[in-house]
């Protein structure tokens, strides 16, 4: 396999950390075993544990996929109900895991000599990281954050648009850094597979250029100007080019997607497609709806069974309702499978986007392309918008071959795509076209979907007005985990207040109405 992670390996090295995580303060002041472990191996585990997003927080905001069972534990995004639950899921995979390992990893790398390579693609992971806790949460800590080896255990919130400053300047010198007469990684769990810093290297800076082009972007309401001038530099600096420069993770049985194991396992038939995104990709006939959802005899068993995949046949599950108070709507489509059992509405293709093997896409060739053709757009780039916004579309087509049970969606099927009323390209509608795109693109990256359809504003999404605890909007954060008032009070109060009061509708910097 192109890219084989070396699971149990790597599980074991977790166990390892994970049992020290228990005494959160033994482990910062007494790090002897994580100091004796090889780093790139930390590397490898920090992506690993890397957080995917979730089905019910990200793609629910952005109405994907829903819950439509309320049972109490269930409440959050979907209901707009203020959950710890699964605010904190971001949070608390992140900080213990993928900050604190690569904050450690730098460290003992920059100790040894001919660590180049590998300093600077922690550099630039420890950045993507980081981009998306401030995307999530606004003010994070940052320059404090995994330094419990110097007794800081309640570190201070930085501002986020100050994180973001800090963002661009290591994107920028960790890209330089790298170079191909460097060591070969052994730890990167992308690009490895050629075995050597001269095919590798040049991987990484076009991985480390793209996340600079995201970066730019997102700045395009709050600061046009320094947006465009981000962007036309990520893209003077070069950027991913092919399907090939993927950043993406496989998974296993023994290494399952953890984004899947919940509607996989705790009573499926409670997991539903979104009605929004089941309507668009009906309506433009998406060659790969059939890859993503599908409709089941007994939604309680759909994992284990073969979906209907007949895109005629699929409806989402309506936004602003639960399994209750659809009862007696006239789009109600009743029971599935028995009394109990669910709901007759789609859900996930388990055999496909949904299965325990699906692989997890962190930056893609795809969403580069369609940040381009919208900086194309936009004047801030030179290239044809829309060969950039086809080409954009085309890769996110290819992507589905790297999935299990998937065949290649072939050349004609694209072309025919392109040429659907609500995809084909004009410039009126260029931005708009653009970036509901993304939103399909990004189906299984749902941290980068939610960021972007804040961002751009599309698509433009009507809002679940439920229980009204959004004020008539949107969800444009999530609220810092409960245990960050008890444990880093004076530091989460400071936060709080400068965000604007922690609620789901405070924005992150970038975020301007």
């Amino acid at each position: 396999m192109k890219r084989k992670i070396y699971f149990l390996f790597l599980s074991a090295i977790f166990v390892l950390l994970a049992g020290c995580d228990q005494g959160f303060e033994d482990i910062n002041n007494s790090p002897l075993v994580i100091s004796k472990l090889d780093p790139p191996l930390l590397f490898a585990n920090a992506v690993r544990q890397t957080d995917f997003g979730s089905w019910e927080v990200e793609s629910t905001i952005v109405q994907q996929f829903v819950n439509a069972y309320n049972s109490g534990a269930t409440g959050g995004p979907q209901f707009n109900i203020d959950a710890d639950i699964f605010n904190n899921l971001k949070w608390n995979a992140m900080y213990p895991n993928t900050i604190k390992l690569l904050v450690k990893g730098i460290d003992l790398a920059q100790q040894e000599p001919n660590r180049t390579n590998l300093v600077a693609m922690m550099r630039i992971w420890k950045a993507y990281s980081f981009m998306m806790l401030a995307d999530t949460y606004g003010d994070v800590p940052y320059s404090e954050a995994g330094k419990g080896d110097l007794n800081i255990f309640s570190p201070k919130y930085d501002d986020d648009a100050a994180i973001y400053d800090d963002l661009y300047k290591e994107l920028k010198e960790a890209t330089d850094a790298l170079t191909t007469t460097g060591e070969f990684v052994s730890g990167d769990l992308f690009y490895r597979s050629g075995g050597n810093a001269a095919t590798q290297v040049p991987q990484w800076k076009k991985l480390g250029n793209s996340l600079l082009l995201r970066l730019g972007m997102r700045y395009s309401k709050v600061n046009p100007t320094k947006a465009q001038s981000i962007v036309a530099e990520a893209v003077s600096r070069g950027v991913m080019q092919s399907n090939a420069d993927d950043a993406y993770i496989l998974h296993s049985s023994n290494y399952p997607n953890p984004q899947n194991n919940g509607p996989r396992t705790n009573n499926p038939y409670f997991y539903y497609m979104a009605a929004p995104f089941v309507d668009f990709l009906k309506s433009t006939s998406d060659p790969r709806a059939p890859y993503i959802m599908g409709k089941y005899t007994d939604p309680k068993q759909a994992p284990a069974s073969s979906p209907d995949v007949t895109l005629a046949n699929q409806f989402g599950f309506p936004i602003g309702f639960d399994s209750g108070t659809i009862q007696g709507q006239p789009f109600n489509r009743g029971t599935a499978g028995g009394s109990g059992t669910g709901l007759n509405y789609s859900q996930l293709n388990f055999s496909i986007l949904g299965a325990l093997e699906a692989p997890s896409f962190f930056v893609t060739n795809s969403e580069t392309k369609l940040l381009m053709a919208e900086a194309a757009q936009r004047g801030w780039i030179t290239g044809d918008p829309q060969t950039l916004y086809e080409d954009g579309v085309r890769a996110s087509m290819d992507q589905w071959v790297k999935y299990p049970n998937a065949t290649a969606i072939s050349l004609s099927a694209q072309n025919t795509y392109l040429t659907q009323p609500g995809v084909a390209f004009n410039t009126t509608d260029a931005l708009m076209l653009i970036n509901t795109q993304y939103w399909v693109s990004n189906v299984g990256n749902s941290p980068e979907a939610w960021a972007n359809v804040r961002r751009s504003g599309y698509p433009a999404l009507t809002p679940n007005t439920m229980n009204n605890n959004l004020n008539g909007g949107f969800i444009r954060r999530l609220p810092y985990p409960n245990v960050e008032a008890l444990q880093n009070e004076n530091n989460y109060n400071a936060a709080s207040s400068a965000i604007g009061g922690d609620t789901f509708i405070s924005r992150v910097f970038w975020d301007v109405p």
